[in-house]
């Protein structure tokens, strides 16, 4: 007999439960324990109650019923070797296979080794039940599930399907697993998988039902094949039946006034198809799912027919179960300890708690964690067992832990560990929570935006978009443009500067202003900037923002008062965070990234140079001034035209981000002509300077000549630095301090 099988776990199998009302599966609903039926003794306690009182002398081996009313229960671990037997029939020259039989070997083991399983001589055991039985985990017996139990979520045709693989030939089921083992099937047989499969469904329905009727506090349930990938009438992904809505199922039918609504957290990083696709309309079941999406190329991928939906953050359930389905789906693999943390406080958690569950079942693979390759994330260990135990806080702690993936042997075992030790009391370890990236922070605020119209929670700070739109409203970045676009249309007569451009016409609609006579001025400032700074004090009850405690920092505006007043002509170009889509429909649109950011920004500084700035003869000096991230247009324009020096009389730059190189293949002295033209100032508290190597760096050539500010953020530099700009133009007009009053030419502030 393997040492797995002699002693995985303490016996806890209480024959005097043998008589209770639900003797059939060896477990008392304690619900019914002592109710109605039981009779009182002459000292007022109940015949049922002495009775077993009784039964505690005569039966040392079941659960002391002292602590069982006191509510001191045991974490019970079901487990059964005969779960290994499922093994791939298509050997081949290499016969390992990710879902490897040893998976649930090795996590047992594991146990054991950490004295989460008692593992002494029978004396000791007894002594060990009496005294502190909560100290080792209590065996919850597994056993093959029935065929009503199966198809209480599977077509009785998948049933059949699956039982017929113990009647196959090995050549059967070799050639069946060489043609399943591959897609979106990625399934193997073996001449024992049925058997396996009965027995991983049916320790799934003990565990979840011994921790409803509350013989446990809590459990593990180490089985496999695993089973979230499994549909209503199809085996895939490694999985044959779908154990934990099975389990769901049948404890909803068989205590329905202690088990009516269930929360299935599924943390495998694959989504678990199998689980949606079976409660995708069941208001009873809420079902979350943290998973790799990647666009819907990561495994399971998109379904074969497009309307069923996949694992995408933008479907949450149907008609009833509207709001019962929550995708949080990364970006990409890569995901670490800050990401689940942060999407547990921030969706898991709230969601939960008003969602108020009878049950919490985990559906509990480990290939997020740190080592799988197979899932390429970075969970650690201690991460597992903090998500455990919030998870604990719900249903009064009642939560049942399945397994599911999980391909990394030292991986695996190390996570579960840390989940049954949680599931035990012990407390979840110290941890650093890492940042969370900024692209997973945006799948965050995205799910939050979808499922808002379903959860109170989720509310707070949510703006529903198409009712806005309804109600002609209009996004505060354009309100505060059209402000800016009045006020120097009535100081300077600025006028906007129509973008004859398909693509960029409505992101920069009414972003391009420029003074009148711009064409005969003999200066010029260029000027492409941020939007202007938005600074506001949320109420601290409700997290309202009222206009009067908001405020529009614009550090832009005195140097175009400055410019006018000398005689300049003037091109202010506001560059929206944003690219502005047909269909502006989303909560919460993302800054776009620095590529397509770069690729608009470029279109548009060329376009102006093309049409305009290069036909203006009578501009003598042209000065380029960039603010914030929008001085990457600076950086294009100077690298694509490469008439544009012969033309520049200097450069000014404000940066608090990333600080960008000017170079060419084309004009090799393009990197000494900008250090010797320019003025770069950057935040003192940018990354640059917080390592010698990189200071050193920045001081080359091709980042210019680079000023270290006294101050961060950009409004702050820009005053800052106001009196030092004015110098730097001035001196390269020739006209120094206190010059250059008069002869400035036309085009400044008049019409």
């Amino acid at each position: 007999m393997d040492d797995n099988e002699k002693d995985v776990v303490m016996d806890g199998e209480d024959h005097r439960m043998a008589d209770g009302s639900s003797a059939a599966n060896r477990f008392l609903d304690p619900a019914k324990n002592g109710e109605g039926s039981s009779r009182e003794t002459s000292n007022g306690q109940s015949a049922n109650a002495a009775a077993q009182a009784e039964d505690q002398d005569s039966d040392p081996t079941g659960y002391p019923e002292r602590l069982r009313r006191r509510g001191l229960l045991p974490t019970g671990c079901c487990y059964d070797d005969r779960m290994k037997l499922h093994a791939n029939a298509d050997f081949g020259p290499n016969p390992h296979h990710p879902e490897d039989p040893s998976r649930i070997e090795y996590i047992m083991k594991t146990f054991k080794k950490h004295g989460l399983v008692f593992t002494g001589s029978d004396a000791d055991l007894i002594r060990i039940i009496q005294s502190e039985p909560t100290k080792y985990m209590w065996r919850i017996p597994a056993r093959e599930a029935t065929r009503e139990e199966i198809c209480i979520v599977h077509h009785p045709e998948h049933f059949l399907w699956v039982e017929a693989l113990s009647r196959m030939t090995t050549q059967e089921l070799r050639e069946l697993s060489t043609r399943m083992d591959q897609g979106r099937d990625s399934l193997y047989v073996g001449s024992m998988t049925y058997e396996a499969s009965l027995i991983s469904a049916g320790g799934a329905i003990e565990t979840c039902k011994s921790v409803v009727v509350g013989n446990v506090k809590n459990a593990f349930a180490v089985i496999r094949p695993p089973g979230h990938h499994a549909e209503y009438k199809a085996a895939m992904g490694f999985c044959l039946f779908n154990n934990v809505p099975i389990a769901a199922k049948i404890c909803q039918a068989d205590y329905p006034e202690l088990c009516r609504k269930i929360l299935i957290l599924d943390w495998d990083v694959h989504h678990g198809n199998g689980i949606q696709n079976m409660f995708y309309d069941d208001p009873n079941i809420l079902y979350i799912s943290l998973h790799v999406y990647r666009n819907g190329e990561f495994y399971p991928g998109k379904p074969d027919s497009p309307f069923t939906p996949d694992g995408g953050i933008e479907h949450c359930g149907a008609g009833p179960g509207l709001g019962k389905n929550v995708n949080i789906g990364w970006h990409d693999q890569g995901m670490g300890d800050g990401e689940y943390m942060a999407a547990f406080q921030k969706i898991v958690m709230p969601i939960a708690h008003e969602f108020n569950p009878d049950l919490v079942i985990i559906s509990a693979g480990f290939d997020a964690a740190a080592g799988d390759e197979l899932g390429g994330c970075f969970v650690t260990p201690a991460c597992y067992a903090h998500m455990t135990h919030m998870l604990m806080s719900l249903a009064g702690g009642k939560v049942a832990v399945c397994l599911e993936g999980g391909y990394d042997l030292e991986a695996i075992s190390k996570s579960a560990l840390a989940v049954a030790q949680t599931l035990m009391g012990e407390p979840p370890p110290k941890m650093e929570i890492p940042r969370i990236s900024r692209e997973a922070a945006k799948v965050l605020a995205k799910v939050q935006a979808y499922q808002a119209p379903y959860w109170e929670c989720m509310r707070p700070g949510i703006v529903d978009v198409q009712d806005m739109q309804a109600q002609e409203s209009s996004r505060l970045h354009d309100v505060v443009r059209r402000a800016q676009r009045q006020v120097l249309s009535e100081k300077h007569g600025m006028l906007s500067l129509y973008i004859q451009r398909p693509t960029l016409f409505k992101s920069f609609e009414n972003q391009v202003l420029v003074t009148r006579g711009i064409q005969n001025a003999r200066k010029i400032l260029l000027i492409v900037h941020d939007p202007p700074e938005l600074h506001a004090q949320p109420d601290p009850l409700d997290n309202s923002i009222e206009p009067h405690n908001a405020w529009v920092t614009d550090g832009v505006t005195r140097y175009i008062d400055w410019a006018v007043e000398k005689g300049f002509g003037v091109i202010d170009v506001n560059v929206p965070h944003y690219i502005t889509h047909p269909e502006d429909t989303d909560a919460f649109t993302p800054r776009a990234d620095e590529r397509t950011l770069q690729a608009q920004v470029q279109e548009l500084m060329c376009y102006l140079w093309d049409n305009y700035l290069q036909l203006y003869e009578s501009a003598e000096d042209i000065f380029l001034m960039g603010v914030g991230n929008a001085y990457l247009g600076i950086k294009v324009l100077l690298i694509n035209r490469l008439d544009v020096r012969t033309r520049v009389s200097g450069v000014v730059n404000f940066v608090n981000g990333s600080l960008r190189p000017v170079k060419s293949d084309a004009d090799a002295d393009l990197s000494s002509w900008y250090k010797e033209h320019s003025q770069v100032y950057v935040a003192n508290d940018h990354a640059c300077w917080s390592d010698p190597d990189l200071t050193r760096k920045v001081m080359k050539r091709r980042f210019g000549n680079v000023i270290r500010a006294p101050v961060n953020g950009l409004t702050p530099m820009m005053a800052e630095h106001f009196a030092d700009v004015q110098r730097f133009i001035l001196e390269r007009l020739g006209e120094g301090e206190g010059e250059g009053e008069e002869g400035m030419g036309c085009g400044g502030g008049g019409s």
